[in-house]
């Protein structure tokens, strides 16, 4: 990816969607990342999953890390955080002491870190939360200094220490929760919420669960336009093919599954824009009913976002 495709924008009804790509890179082996998957679905599939969804000579997916920035009804929402500068993330990959210029790419895209009105964390895991925080002298404080940031109030509890941090499982998910959840109670400016949960009259959260207890998928609907950011409910279009399939990381597979399915079948039959976490290329797309199942329909239209000032 170019550095002029890491900003990209389109205009939903009166919303204008800002994608945010920090990378867009390999990331695990299919059979690590997707164990129930069969491998015959990448092959017979390859013309169009590779370059952008996955490396066939090493078997390897490919993911973007990226975010969303929404201005909708005079304000900005900023969907899903990255996975941070800087963190301590043992045993995560390529999440452990990561660089990234994130808070320069949302400049670039005319948002500076005072204009983000809302931050809507999709659900807590290590890669949708690192930018929540930054550190100043030593102490983690919010990113955004002037947003309400809306936290799944099922997956605070899971991974908050009142569940001693996801139930001990992973020493990782007290790290996450101390360094870029905490810091935002602390600061007064966390709003915990279930089941649907209304930002606008443009955009609504609602949950989701499965991947982890309080996944949630954020809703758009403005003028004749439609979308759903799905957050983790789709690391890979492979799973629009077989929604059964699910990732390594869903804490629930069942739940996560029947999700998924419910998900796409209302983006199938209202025409919406299906906008996941972690697809390369377009990045997003329509979905199709075919049969008992569900077709890729066209990608999504987004040009690179021309540079601006930030807002005065």
């Amino acid at each position: 990816m170019n550095e002029n495709e890491r900003v990209q924008s389109m205009v939903l009804g009166d919303v204008e969607v800002i994608r945010v790509v920090e990378w867009h890179e390999p990331f695990l082996p299919t059979s690590d990342m997707f164990p129930g998957a069969d491998a015959d679905v990448w092959k017979d599939n390859e013309d169009w999953l590779a370059p952008d969804h996955w490396e066939p000579d090493r078997d390897v997916t490919v993911i973007a890390l990226q975010s969303w920035v929404l201005r909708s009804a005079g304000r900005t929402v900023l969907v899903d955080t990255g996975a941070g500068d800087g963190r301590e993330r043992p045993d995560m990959g390529p999440f452990h002491q990561a660089r990234s210029d994130f808070l320069g790419l949302l400049e670039r895209a005319g948002v500076r870190q005072e204009d983000v009105d809302v931050v809507v964390n999709t659900h807590l895991h290590v890669d949708h939360v690192g930018w929540n925080t930054v550190d100043a002298e030593g102490q983690w404080i919010p990113a955004f200094p002037n947003a309400q940031y809306l936290i799944p109030a099922a997956d605070n509890f899971h991974y908050g220490p009142d569940n001693e941090y996801g139930n001990g499982l992973q020493k990782v998910d007290r790290l996450i929760y101390e360094d870029s959840i905490a810091p935002i109670h602390q600061a007064g400016q966390a709003v915990l919420w279930d089941g649907v949960h209304h930002i606008d009259e443009h955009l609504t959260l609602e949950s989701a669960p499965g991947h982890t207890p309080g996944s949630s998928v954020l809703r758009l609907a403005s003028g004749t336009d439609r979308a759903v950011f799905v957050g983790d409910l789709l690391h890979s279009p492979v799973q629009i093919l077989d929604p059964c399939c699910n990732s390594n990381a869903c804490l629930a597979p069942e739940q996560a599954a029947a999700s998924r399915r419910r998900i796409l079948e209302q983006a199938a039959d209202e025409r919406e824009l299906l906008v996941p976490a972690h697809f390369g290329g377009a990045g997003a797309l329509h979905v199709r009913r075919n049969g008992g199942g569900f077709a890729l329909g066209p990608w999504a239209s987004a040009g690179p976002k021309k540079s601006a000032p930030a807002s005065e």
